[in-house]
Formats: structure tokens, sequence, C-alpha cells
């Protein structure tokens, strides 16, 4: 079985997801097919993708829930409900299952920066891995006869060809609500850190002990329709212009 690389930099990679603005879009998950299906871990195979049967490795998958009262998110009224919507890919856990159950040391955790990978020159497809992943983020490829799952665009983020504000994850630079961030959890002072401390991020399954790296920002509680005062027509308008135009200005600064 393979060990688990100590950390020698104290960097940990990995992504922030605020569960409160994403939409469910799978913009998310369209840029990640995108760039990785000609990236380190390509092909990224679909078979028989628009028949009744399709199969194919997706790094990023988004899952909607319908949240209720219970859950803190519907305020007083008992019927009053909202969508969550729930990107789901690996966390690059500090204590990662899957690497410690490979056979053949293919599924790795990186000592410099805590990205768990695959060497596909060394996996047999034994699916061991996504046996062990509670999370289930690990994807098999039947043309391959190998294991896949994300890299964090690991050939991305240290591309030096990139400019360095294109030096992110695929999925983090096309995320229209700007609901994903990427950066370095090991450090309690980075932007990441900060927001995963002011938001009450949490892990994952955190009773497994698995301790993933990434983390989620919880849904805030809705306030009641009655405490907020209706607006105005033009009101409506004059908010509705103002958050198109700065997301337009958010995308064209990029």
């Amino acid at each position: 079985m393979t060990a688990i690389a100590e950390n020698t930099t104290g960097r940990k990679l990995g992504l922030v997801i605020d569960l409160d603005t994403c939409v469910g879009c799978h913009a998310c998950a369209v840029a990640c097919k995108e760039w990785n299906d000609g990236g380190l871990m390509a092909p990224l195979t679909d078979e028989d993708p628009y028949g009744a049967s399709p199969l194919g490795v997706w790094f990023n998958r988004v899952h909607a829930f319908e949240a209720g009262p219970k859950s803190g998110c519907g305020g007083d009224d008992a019927g009053a409900t909202r969508s969550v919507h729930f990107p789901r890919s690996c966390l690059h856990c500090e204590q990662p299952a899957c690497v410690t159950v490979c056979p053949t040391g293919a599924s790795y955790k990186r000592a410099e920066d805590g990205i768990v990978l695959i060497d596909e020159d060394k996996c047999i497809g034994c699916k061991l891995c996504s046996w062990a992943c509670p999370y289930g983020a690990r994807e098999y490829d039947y043309n391959s006869g190998t294991m896949k799952k994300c890299t964090l665009c690991v050939d991305r983020i240290y591309n030096t060809h990139l400019p360095v504000a294109e030096r992110q994850p695929a999925c983090v630079m096309v995320c229209p609500t700007s609901a994903r961030h990427f950066g370095d959890l090991g450090d309690p002072e980075s932007q990441v850190s900060k927001l995963v401390a002011d938001r009450a991020g949490v892990d994952l399954l955190p009773g497994l002990g698995y301790q993933p790296v990434n983390k989620y920002l919880p849904p805030r509680e809705r306030r009641a329709a009655a405490d907020t005062p209706p607006l105005k027509d033009a009101d409506v308008e004059a908010d509705a212009s103002h958050r198109l135009l700065k997301w337009v200005d958010r995308l064209l600064s990029r």
C-alpha cells in the first residue's frame, strides 16, 4: 500500500466553495471538462453522450438539493424552501484513503503543495481508490482502463506562460457568481483561509477523519419575506442594472 508523503512546505492548495452564491449553472463542470480534455489526465472520454446510457469522465459534478426550514434556510415560513447547488470534486484530503489503499503507488499526494494526483502509468484500474473515497471523486475511464480525478488544474496553476491572474483552476476562472475560490489553505493569512474563518467554512464529512483541504461555505439564513420591504419598480430595475454591470465589469477585467 502507498504511504502519504509528508508535507514539506506547509502549503495546502485547494478550493473554497460558497454554497450561498452557487447557482448551479454547471459552468465549472463544463470548463473543467474542456481544459482537462487536453491536460494532464487527458483525454476525458465520453461514451454515447446523447444516448440512453451516457458514460463519461467528469472531474466536477454539480448536484441540486431542496432545503427547508429545518436546515436553517427557510425562515419562519413552514413551507419555505430553497435550492442549494452542491459542486462535488476531489477534496485533496490531508489523509486521503484513496492514496493509502493504492497497491501500485499510482495514487499519491504531493509533498510540496498537498495536491492528490494519479500516475496513469502505474494505475492498473483496480478501482480500490474509488471504493475508498467517500466523496465519489474518482472516475474510471473505460477507454484507458485507469482511474482519473480532479488535478486542481496543476498544469494551469503553475503555467508560467499564462498571466498571473489566470493561474487558477479552470472552474474558478469561469464561475459567474464568484462562488469558487482558490488559494493556500495552509496559510492562515491567505484570502481563502480568512474567508473560511469569516464564514465558518466546513469540511465535508469531518467525522471520517480524512481532513479534506477543500472547504464549503454554508448557505446564509434567508430573511423572511415579511421582514423585507417590497422594492419599487424603479428600484428593481436599477438594482438589476447595477448587478449586471458589476458582472460584466468583473468578466472583462479577467
